[in-house]
């Protein structure tokens, strides 16, 4: 199959671009997503290429504009909402949680809230505190919407499709170190299953699971334990509401060992729930405690030594999985 050189960037805006051209229905909506293009440029050349009805520009206020998207949806279009980034998003919570989430059940089945949400999410660009949150594991809190991490090529070109064709709201976290990472796409690759976690390398000794941003880091660290003669399983959640437990539990029936690494705080983040499922599903499997490897209980600080020392890197994933394959009982 023919596959073509790209970024994390284009394979998004191509994605809307083939959701735009495919369903009259769809249309894009947030700050600066016309004229500008986009806060991270994922958006630029689209106005010119659907007009200012299908790429649309919003004033300055979260709440607004998420609401005009819900209502859309409602409403039986197709809308997706670009949020510059996720500190901002708590701005829209109340629509988000109180609204989208909830509509199918407190109407009884009959509505539907076809909205797409997506939002730039992470640190390691020396944004400081004010954007360099991961509140993934909040947003996979709610009942009511499904969460999606795309940390691929892949994933960026393929997700949107299925998540506009799901009739309840979808939140899609784009990690902004991910923008401008390039590489091989293959061109006609159609929409993929929203719902499984992948195993992007295959291990025997220890099972590294992650997501989002964070799969870099971790393919990383397994190349640095490959070194060292510890083969390192690594899965990428993809969906973070729902997990994917049987993905999960099978590679750690395979290595007996997991570490979960998540760029989010450690006290009641993501990797907990994750560590927790396993303890719970697959507990006689364990030859070692589960491992965390998160983010430092601190607001991000701006000093990139700093910013750097409060962040998940290779080195402290591939130390947190020596731990676990030496670790005896």
């Amino acid at each position: 199959m023919k596959t073509v050189t790209t970024t994390y960037r284009e394979a998004l805006r191509e994605a809307l671009r083939e959701a735009l051209s495919a369903d009259d229905r769809v249309f894009l909506l947030g700050e600066d997503v016309g004229r500008y293009g986009g806060a991270f440029g994922v958006s630029l050349g689209l106005v010119e290429e659907f007009g200012p009805e299908r790429v649309r520009d919003t004033p300055l206020s979260e709440s607004a504009f998420v609401g005009t998207g819900i209502g859309a949806a409602v409403a039986g279009m197709r809308p997706v909402v670009e949020i510059m980034t996720v500190n901002f998003s708590l701005l829209a919570l109340d629509q988000i949680l109180n609204n989208a989430a909830t509509l199918r059940h407190m109407s009884g089945g009959q509505l539907s809230v076809p909205v797409v949400i997506r939002m730039t999410t992470g640190a390691g660009r020396q944004l400081a505190a004010q954007h360099s949150h991961s509140l993934e594991g909040w947003y996979a809190h709610i009942p009511g919407i499904r969460v999606l991490a795309p940390a691929t090529l892949q994933d960026a070109r393929g997700m949107l499709a299925p998540a506009l064709a799901d009739p309840d709201p979808v939140v899609i976290f784009e990690h902004g170190s991910l923008y401008n990472v390039s590489g091989e796409l293959t061109a006609a690759e159609g929409p993929l299953d929203i719902s499984s976690a992948a195993v992007r390398r295959s291990g025997d000794d220890v099972t590294l699971v992650t997501y989002g941003g964070s799969l870099p880091k971790v393919l990383s660290a397994a190349d640095l334990l490959a070194e060292e003669d510890i083969s390192a399983e690594v899965v990428d959640l993809r969906s973070l509401r729902p997990l994917d437990d049987v993905t999960v539990m099978a590679s750690v029936a395979r290595t007996h060992r997991a570490v979960v690494v998540d760029e989010g705080w450690r006290t009641g983040g993501l990797a907990a729930e994750v560590s927790a499922r396993i303890t719970e599903q697959a507990f006689y499997e364990l030859d070692a405690p589960v491992g965390r490897v998160c983010s430092a209980e601190v607001p991000i600080p701006y000093a990139r030594h700093l910013e750097e020392a409060a962040l998940p890197q290779a080195e402290d994933i591939a130390a947190a999985a020596r731990e676990a394959v030496g670790h005896r009982g």
